[in-house]
């Protein structure tokens, strides 16, 4: 769970306030029901964290008070739940929490539940009463948003007038947006049934009541696990940021994440009201090859193949109902689904394994000044948790660049922009196709074990120019890439200021292992933080992240958005640097690297993006809005018209057409989705700066064929 303070412009603010999911719930159920599980949770994670996290700290009053304030904040982040007296009661228990961890105690977790749980409740009784009359915007009325320094109401009636501020907020946005777009229909001469103000007004508060039924829909399918995850994660998140508590499902979906593979009918689902409603038949999957199933389709009834009867999902938890559609490679299972027609169709489909097309990596090709080029964009570095033999970034990334040498491309750009990371071991491997032998990273434990993990195949895929991207929002393994590739002189790493700053390394520990014949059901799983990773140099990721050789500004510039930000992250140290050897094969790097950033400091993109970067940090941290219609619409204006200013930066052109290797193009004769994905992806490429400066890079990189070898590291 991350805790950095941010102040979210009003777009945001709106989504936060009618569509937030907080940890809630109005379940009516016994909160003793599966007690005794939660108390032999506490104590099984409680016991892998002493036995296995690389910085144990101790679990005092110190510690408590940082979960107190952590899942409080959780549970009511922008305090329009809890009253004065109900923040009193809970903080009786601020420097207890550490105690009744120890003694397996759930008075406090109990007690805030159920005081939430009866908030709620009061809520969804006078919601309806606030939206029942029109509001006035020609009054003078403010609303801040700035919740982390708001105190808790004191009253119900102080507590309802906050409720009828932020849907006066929000109806008053509607209201705005619904006035600017009849104006311009009749601007564009469209035929329009003209509405009055008292119409739109209307209009726009019935907005605003279907999106907090939506709330308070989303809320009522929440249960006491969901409550006690929130509690848990409260809990170990203070040991280091990425240290979490899966639950069951949670562990399902981080390793669909992880292998971008998972085994059921391929589509993506969303919960509307009491239906289960396809978003998406993603392509290639069971679904999409059956054919029969559409998007916009509400699945009603769910039989399995050993089943007599159908399941009714109308009215389940989204991810129960996930749990009976998905299942086993080579299963059948049927479907009641109402179509978006209106008719009723049963529809039989077998399970197979559905590959996630955007996990993976991708590749293309550009031509400039008569040379070949290729870009390889690598989301996360995926890899299957139970067999790492099976499809993973690795294994993609070196088929990739195989075909890239058979068209004949003369440099690479890797794109990491926006990687999270992902498995240690893809990263060492794919490190390795650029080098002949080395280390790519070191690894200590928490009794300063340093282990260097190297490769060791002294084959080079690739011999040619290499240039990595990164942002803020590379992570983890792709910061041990650009670092190993920069220590190493082998790439020129482009993009931010720094990279994200995360030098730890996690391991996912199922918790079942210690509960083999227990009545409990699934334990869930814990990731932990076991290792600290460094760079070849010596130096760590941690928190400094990975300098870019040619520094650009971008969006995220200026926002608090790194391993830096968090409350309680591990410190930067340094260690003794592993013996390798740098590449010698360019012999003009420094000199490209300072033309490069010679370009870019006098690049009119460059300076625009810089300058939004800076309007959008601006706008994150405003927290107080008027609630006057005439002063909301000047802001508006002014919003639009440094929005307008800004569209040119999607309007950009570099003069690069980008195409797709031979094999994908018979793979797209034959699916139009991924002609379309490429399509999109392609034109993105053809309006970024950050790639065209790559390709210039590329260009003006000199490799000496006879210098392409390793040689003394000079300190």
């Amino acid at each position: 769970m991350k805790r950095y303070k941010v102040r979210r412009n009003f777009v945001i603010l709106l989504l936060v306030t009618l569509l937030s999911v907080t940890s809630c719930s109005f379940t009516t159920k016994d909160f003793d029901e599966d007690s005794d599980k939660d108390k032999v949770l506490i104590e099984l994670i409680t016991h892998v964290i002493e036995q296995g996290h690389f910085d144990m700290k101790e679990i005092d009053d110190e510690f408590s008070e940082a979960v107190f304030k952590d899942y409080i904040q959780g549970l009511d982040p922008i305090k329009r739940h809890f009253l004065v007296s109900d923040f009193q009661d809970f903080e009786a228990f601020r420097t207890q929490i550490d105690d009744q961890i120890e003694n397996k105690n759930l008075v406090f977790f109990n007690l805030t539940v159920e005081i939430l749980t009866q908030r709620m409740e009061e809520a969804k009784g006078f919601y309806a009463e606030l939206l029942e009359k029109p509001f006035n915007f020609q009054e003078q009325e403010m609303i801040n948003t700035d919740y982390e320094k708001l105190e808790y109401a004191s009253s119900t009636s102080e507590l309802k007038k906050r409720w009828r501020q932020q849907f006066k907020f929000s109806t008053l946005s509607s209201f705005h947006d619904l006035k600017e777009e009849q104006v311009e229909k009749i601007k564009n001469g469209e035929e329009v049934d003209k509405k009055s103000d008292v119409e739109l007004e209307k209009e726009a508060r019935e907005i605003t009541k279907e999106s907090i039924e939506n709330y308070f829909d989303a809320m009522s399918n929440l249960e006491r696990k969901d409550w006690f995850n929130l509690y848990i994660n409260s809990v170990v998140s203070q040991f280091d940021p990425h240290t979490n508590y899966f639950a069951p499902q949670d562990k399902d979906r981080f390793d669909i994440s992880m292998s971008g593979k998972l085994e059921g009918i391929g589509a993506r689902l969303q919960k509307e009201r009491d239906n289960v409603k396809i978003v998406e038949v993603i392509s290639g999957g069971p679904a999409w090859t059956n054919g029969e199933l559409e998007v916009g389709d509400l699945i009603q009834k769910v039989k399995q193949e050993d089943e007599a009867e159908p399941v009714d999902i109308r009215g389940m938890r989204l991810d129960d109902a996930v749990d009976l559609i998905k299942g086993p490679k080579g299963t059948k299972v049927t479907l009641t689904v109402k179509k978006v027609d209106g008719s009723s169709q049963t529809i039989n489909i077998i399970r197979d394994v559905v590959e996630i097309e955007e996990t993976y990596a991708k590749s293309s090709t550009v031509i400039k000044n008569g040379k070949s080029y290729g870009i390889i964009n690598l989301p996360k570095f995926y890899f299957d948790m139970q067999d790492y033999d099976e499809r993973n970034a690795a294994s993609d990334i070196k088929k990739e660049l195989i075909r890239l040498n058979e068209i004949g491309a003369e440099g690479l750009v890797i794109d990491l922009r926006n990687n999270g990371g992902g498995s240690l071991s893809t990263v060492v491997d794919i490190a390795g196709f650029f080098i002949e032998n080395g280390p790519v990273v070191q690894v200590r434990d928490a009794k300063n074990n340093t282990e260097v993990l190297k490769d060791t195949d002294a084959d080079v895929i690739w011999d040619k120019p290499l240039v990595i991207l990164v942002n803020e929002l590379s992570a983890s393994a792709s910061e041990i890439l650009a670092a190993a590739m920069q220590d190493y002189n082998r790439a020129v790493v482009i993009g931010s200021k720094q990279t994200y700053g995360k030098g730890t390394v996690q391991n996912v520990v199922d918790l079942n292992r210690w509960m083999r014949n227990s009545s409990f059901g699934d334990m869930g799983a814990l990731k932990i933080t076991t290792q600290k990773f460094y760079r070849i140099n010596g130096g760590s990721t941690q928190l400094k992240g990975v300098e870019s050789d040619v520094a650009v500004p971008d969006r995220y510039s200026y926002i608090d958005i790194g391993e830096r930000d968090y409350e309680n992250p591990m410190p930067w140290d340094k260690i003794a640097p592993a013996d390798y050897k740098t590449w010698r094969g360019y012999s003009n790097l420094e000199k490209v690297i300072a033309s490069s950033r010679d370009r870019l400091s006098d690049n009119a993109q460059i300076k625009l993006i810089d300058e939004n970067a800076k309007w959008i940090n601006a706008q994150r941290n405003q927290n107080s809005y008027s609630l006057n219609y005439a002063n909301y619409d000047r802001e508006m204006a002014e919003v639009k018209n440094m929005s307008e200013k800004f569209d040119k930066i999607n309007n950009y052109k570099t003069d690069l057409t980008y195409s797709s290797l031979p094999y994908e193009e018979s793979l797209m004769a034959q699916d139009s989705s991924l002609t379309q994905k490429r399509k999109r992806w392609h034109e993105s490429l053809s309006k970024d700066v950050y790639v065209q400066e790559a390709i210039n890079v590329l260009q003006d990189l000199n490799v000496d064929e006879s210098s392409i070898k390793l040689a003394a590291r000079k300190d």
